[in-house]
């Protein structure tokens, strides 16, 4: 069985027009990413928000195509890998670390200081070559920081908490600690895919009432970011030790 990134004998241009769309597919999540930092700018978080799901929305999708479709055997000269990177890093860190900055959820001195700190530990972690395990857990925290940003501006917690959260989850980007994929770990993975559904359904409402979440939606999201904080917590061996290589 060949692999995905094995090049094609000749690939027919109908396979190349299909891979460069593609890729455009994974690109146009850097127009959503600055569509997303005006909005940042102008402090309407609700429609940034809303610009970073469908970035969310192109990333789940970008990749299954590129598999599918074999893009990197018939378009070697692009790397989707290092485009997918490019995009996620915006859309993932920097535009939610300019977020949590400004929004004044954090203790004025330490804005500046929490967006560094994020920008920083997030460009490391997606330069890390063994950011996951063997089963596709990720090592570490994995730089959700949009995910963070959210539930900063939502919840709205007293600021050193918030300065505390920041400071835990940056120093837990380096610490071996599983987090899972919602998408390729296979262990509960219908279960997880559900509340996935399910938490997007919820953080879709709560943005559109503007962040101003009734008492359920607020205790729906929280359980379930706790359980996919636990699912991944609960894979380390009994006794600790270092996760697997990837």
């Amino acid at each position: 069985m060949k692999r995905d990134d094995e090049p094609l004998a000749a690939a027919r241009p109908g396979e190349r027009l299909r891979g460069f769309g593609v890729h455009l597919l994974t690109a146009s999540g850097g127009a959503v990413a600055i569509l997303a930092l005006f909005a940042a700018v102008e402090q309407r978080w609700p429609v940034m928000f809303l610009w970073l799901g469908a970035a969310l929305a192109i990333d789940a999708l970008d990749g299954p195509l590129a598999r599918r479709w074999r893009v990197a055997a018939a378009l070697p000269r692009w790397s989707g890998e290092t485009l997918d990177l490019i995009v996620d890093f915006l859309t993932y860190v920097f535009v939610p670390a300019y977020a949590i900055a400004a929004a004044g959820v954090l203790p004025a001195a330490l804005a500046a200081p929490g967006a560094v700190a994020i920008v920083v530990s997030g460009a490391l972690y997606f330069a890390d070559r063994r950011m996951k395990t063997h089963d596709n857990y990720f090592r570490g925290f994995p730089a959700l920081w949009n995910v963070v940003a959210f539930y900063l501006l939502l919840l709205a917690p007293a600021p050193a908490v918030a300065a505390a959260t920041v400071a835990i989850l940056v120093a837990l980007t380096f610490a071996p600690v599983p987090f899972i994929h919602p998408f390729r770990v296979r262990r509960l993975r219908f279960a997880t895919l559900a509340l996935l559904v399910a938490w997007a359904a919820l953080a879709f409402v709560a943005v559109l009432d503007g962040l101003v979440a009734d008492a359920w939606t607020k205790a729906g999201l929280c359980l379930i970011g706790a359980y996919f904080l636990a699912a991944g917590i609960l894979r380390r061996p009994r006794g600790g030790g270092e996760l697997p290589d990837a």
